[in-house]
């Protein structure tokens, strides 16, 4: 039975929610993987909490991430349509 990461995907969400998003996204992916290891008894399940934590916490500094880019997104859009004189 391979080990849990949890500890890893926890530190990762967390470096994802006060440093850099990319780390969220990494959570997150990592997190569900782990998990589905897990499901199946690939992985140990005792760290399935704090994979759970960790995933949680990749989810929301991916949409940190992401709401900011849509917006500009919007904005540079709104000013290239926009009617110059």
């Amino acid at each position: 039975m391979k080990p849990h990461r949890g500890v890893i995907i926890l530190v990762f969400g967390i470096l994802g929610l006060v440093a850099c998003q990319v780390f969220g996204i990494a959570a997150w992916v990592m997190g569900n993987t782990d998990l589905r290891e897990m499901d199946v008894g690939i992985m140990d399940p005792s760290g399935r909490d704090l994979t759970k934590a960790g995933r949680i916490c990749g989810m929301i500094a991916t949409v940190m991430l992401v709401i900011p880019a849509i917006f500009g997104i919007v904005a540079l859009v709104v000013v290239i349509l926009t009617p110059h004189r």
